[in-house]
């Protein structure tokens, strides 16, 4: 059984972080381990609180894991604090996994900052070379590159730029028409274009971890980087269109819509 760790922070109501990453590892057929940077009190309308880890407990896990059950790969979500980033980063230098998948949360999609300048720059002197992809969605290209990105050439050429300046592979997610999702991977200095169908849905929270959690477990299983990114854009596709409805906002995608009940 292949074996994926996802380091993250916990989302009580399920939907999003490291309980939308174990579901989709799950539903991959996949075993799931899991290094909590955070508590969040958060549901479908909002986040109303976090609480960290520390540094030294967030290594303690993550020493426990890579020196008992050692993951086939890696997804790294959230992390709000520089301090937890250097943590990862050590534990990652030392242990060395292969199939490093970085969800770079830096920034929502409305714009606004998600990180503190400091913790910022410690994802990116620090986290972003250990990876061997990254998906960031546009305002997060447009931090990392200190430009706007317009249309889909400005996308293609940001994945590109990403990759030269990093090292490492990038899925820029975005360019979304009123009939499709297109996201532009880089692989090694060239360019994939994915489109899958849009889906008409105000609930949708956690795709994002979900999509990284998802080629995460492709990798794992020794997909290529084109096939890891199709497969998991066609398994976010089908739990988007599964059409969970749960809570008073952005709901949760259906993480569990091929797995048949057992009552």
């Amino acid at each position: 059984m292949y074996k994926i760790l996802t380091i993250a922070g916990s989302d009580c109501s399920g939907g999003a972080g490291i309980q939308a990453d174990i579901k989709t590892i799950t539903a991959h057929g996949m075993y799931a381990m899991s290094a909590i940077t955070a508590l969040t009190a958060q549901n479908t309308t909002g986040v109303y609180g976090v609480l960290e880890s520390t540094p030294d407990f967030l290594k303690n896990q993550l020493d426990c894991i890579f020196t008992d059950i050692f993951p086939d790969a890696v997804k790294i979500g959230m992390v709000s604090d520089a301090e937890l980033i250097n943590t990862i980063a050590e534990a990652l230098k030392k242990y060395r996994p292969k199939n490093i998948v970085l969800d770079t949360v830096m920034v929502a999609t409305s714009g606004s900052p998600l990180l503190k300048e400091r913790a910022m720059s410690a994802l990116v002197e620090k986290l972003i070379p250990l990876a061997d992809i990254i998906t960031p969605n546009i305002p997060e290209a447009k931090v990392l590159l200190g430009r706007d990105i317009n249309d889909t050439e400005d996308m293609k050429r940001s994945a590109l730029d990403i990759y030269e300046k990093f090292g490492c592979d990038c899925l820029v997610k975005g360019g979304h028409s009123d009939e499709k999702s297109t996201d532009i991977l880089c692989n090694k200095g060239n360019i994939y274009i994915f489109e899958s169908k849009k889906i008409d849905t105000e609930n949708s929270h956690g795709t994002g971890c979900t999509l990284s959690s998802a080629i995460a477990c492709n990798l794992a299983a020794g997909k290529s980087i084109q096939e890891s990114i199709k497969n998991a854009k066609d398994y976010i596709t089908k739990a988007l269109a599964a059409g969970l409805d749960l809570g008073k906002g952005s709901g949760p995608v259906d993480h569990c819509f091929a797995i048949k009940p057992l009552f």
